[in-house]
């Protein structure tokens, strides 16, 4: 993307945060300056905690009133800092909008996603109902949303974590504006529908100069969609440039830390068994003498008649004990499902769910939840899954206290505090509230959560989306240190193919709710038999921008040659 010349669309001079929180002030941002001007993007990269997410609420005057903010922002000239809440009413959503790492923070559960598309475009437009209202399938069809009317009558609890985050995504672009500040807006996405996004938003920004301020922790979009690069540590910019000059020859320490952390998808060299660190593989994977989770011939329909949604289809799979299953599809192929059928949380309408070697189904009242307690939970959305009136320390008590009654106060507290530490938090985040924390932070929780049980089963919806690249790292190190220590078993649901290379033994391939590929992690990945996996794998986007501009033009020669109905 070229960038082009003109005013600074954002300009951000000086800024410094502080938090005022119960046990101190907390500085989160300081001395921060940046500019992002009409149709370039600038990507801001960090460990997760380091002020990434504070900068861009920062910028459309979205802090929290805790917040003490000094410095200077303006958005399209409209000063930010110190104006009343009608001038950044109007400035939000037209001059500029903004994509939330977390779409269950974005979207009323209790109204159909067409009318809140809607309602953004009328908020800020002179148009009738029944305009916004086809002007809102137009913008769910434009960010991929399968049957688009249809969904525009759905509630946002009725479709993916990555369809919601599509819908997030397809309110910020509906009034064309000329600043987007995303929020890792493609961390729920899988790489092909990541792809198609990025290219949606490349679009925006060349045909109407929009700006875009880009906050993630994945290099390899960072490489396939910045122009420039910032690169922030404990609330300061360490390093800025142009893409390729950050990526491919860092400057700073910090960078180069970063870049070396970033998980590598290998797709050249024989077929392996998969991960190193992990456990070793049972000796008949597909079929372990006593599994500790198997779903056979499982299907999944949601609704009735005209209007049911078929989820799953006849799906059959297996755990074994000591193994990591990489679950792994695009979004809205049923991963998640599946791994709430296993969970008991999702009834299936047909074929059969052990899980420990009871019938599911089947088991009631005390020993179906002995039976659950066996179950470690990481789901997708660490806001979901935190009671935010509930202390960081009482969130990961509370399975103890649950299932635990007998265990003294004191052990309980050992118990937390080994938690937090062994997934990587500091001490004095444990008194603080899961809102007080970035999304990293929170998935983080959530894994100290699921494990303090010491479970026979982990099952792990992208335990690792919101986590940056060392911090991910870290996480799947710990995970993998205690399924050694403890041999518990992992269903691991992620559309990072090169994480669950690393950490997965066997895989299985979802699309449409069917199951078109499965075996072991190295000959999968390495050697797959279904296009649609090697679509996959092609999409995985990689740390290097040369590259990726390559992939782009390759990729584009393929739509064309294939809408002139010719085979590349």
């Amino acid at each position: 993307m070229n960038a082009n010349t003109g005013t600074d669309i954002l300009e951000v001079e000086g800024l410094g945060v502080t938090f005022a929180t119960d046990t101190g002030d907390v500085p989160a941002v300081r001395e921060v300056s940046l500019q992002v001007r009409p149709g370039e993007t600038l990507a801001l990269v960090g460990e997760s905690g380091s002020g990434k997410s504070t900068v861009a609420l920062a910028a459309l005057g979205l802090l929290p009133g805790n917040a003490h903010v000094s410095g200077r922002v303006a958005v399209g000239g409209t000063e930010v800092v110190g104006s009343g809440e009608d001038t950044l009413a109007r400035l939000r959503g037209r001059t500029a909008s903004m994509v939330f790492q977390e779409p269950a923070t974005a979207l009323d559960p209790l109204t159909r996603i067409g009318r809140q598309i809607a309602e953004v475009i009328r908020n800020h437009r002179p148009v009738s109902a029944r305009e916004a209202a086809a002007e809102a399938v137009e913008l769910l069809r434009r960010v991929g949303i399968p049957e688009p009317e249809r969904r525009a009558a759905a509630f946002p609890f009725q479709l993916s974590g990555g369809q919601r985050q599509r819908v997030v995504i397809a309110m910020a672009i509906a009034n064309s504006p000329e600043l987007l500040v995303a929020d890792e807006p493609t961390t729920a996405l899988d790489v092909t529908v990541q792809a198609e996004i990025l290219d949606l938003l490349r679009e925006l920004a060349a045909d109407s100069g929009t700006g875009v301020l880009l906050v993630t922790h994945n290099m390899g979009v960072v490489a396939d969609f910045a122009d420039r690069v910032a690169v922030m540590l404990h609330g300061e910019i360490v390093e800025t440039g142009p893409v390729e000059e950050v990526l491919l020859r860092p400057r700073h320490d910090y960078t180069r830390r970063l870049l070396a952390a970033v998980p590598r998808l290998t797709v050249t060299g024989p077929a392996q068994a998969g991960s190193t660190a992990a456990p070793p593989t049972p000796e008949d994977p597909t079929d372990p003498a006593s599994p500790v989770v198997r779903l056979r011939d499982v299907s999944v329909q949601f609704g009735h008649r005209a209007g049911a949604v078929r989820a799953l289809h006849e799906v059959s799979l297996t755990v074994g004990p000591g193994e990591t299953v990489g679950l792994v599809g695009e979004s809205g192929s049923g991963k998640s499902t599946a791994a709430r059928v296993a969970l008991g949380l999702v009834k299936p309408s047909g074929g059969a769910v052990s899980l420990f070697g009871a019938d599911l189904r089947r088991t009631r009242g005390r020993a179906r939840r002995r039976l659950l307690s066996g179950v470690g939970v990481v789901l997708q959305d660490p806001v979901a899954s935190l009671d935010a009136r509930m202390s960081v320390a009482q969130c990961v008590a509370e399975p103890l206290l649950v299932h635990r009654r007998d265990m003294r106060a004191a052990e309980r507290r050992s118990r937390v505090a080994d938690m937090l530490e062994r997934v990587g938090l500091e001490k004095k985040l444990a008194a603080r509230g899961p809102r007080e924390l970035s999304g990293g932070q929170r998935q983080r929780v959530s894994l100290a959560r699921a494990l303090v049980l010491e479970p026979r089963l982990l099952v792990a919806d992208e335990p690792t989306s919101a986590l940056d690249v060392r911090v991910q790292r870290t996480v799947l190190e710990v995970i993998a240190e205690l399924q050694r220590e403890l041999g518990f078993a992992c269903l691991f649901v992620s559309h990072d193919l090169a994480v669950v290379q690393q950490f997965a033994q066997r895989v299985v391939v979802l699309r449409a709710g069917e199951v078109v590929e499965q075996g072991p992690t190295g000959n999968t990945l390495l050697q797959p038999t279904s296009e649609y996996t090697r679509r996959l794998i092609a999409a995985v986007p990689v740390p290097d921008p040369v590259v990726q501009r390559r992939r782009r033009a390759e990729r584009g020669n393929s739509t064309a040659l294939a809408g002139r109905g010719v085979t590349a």
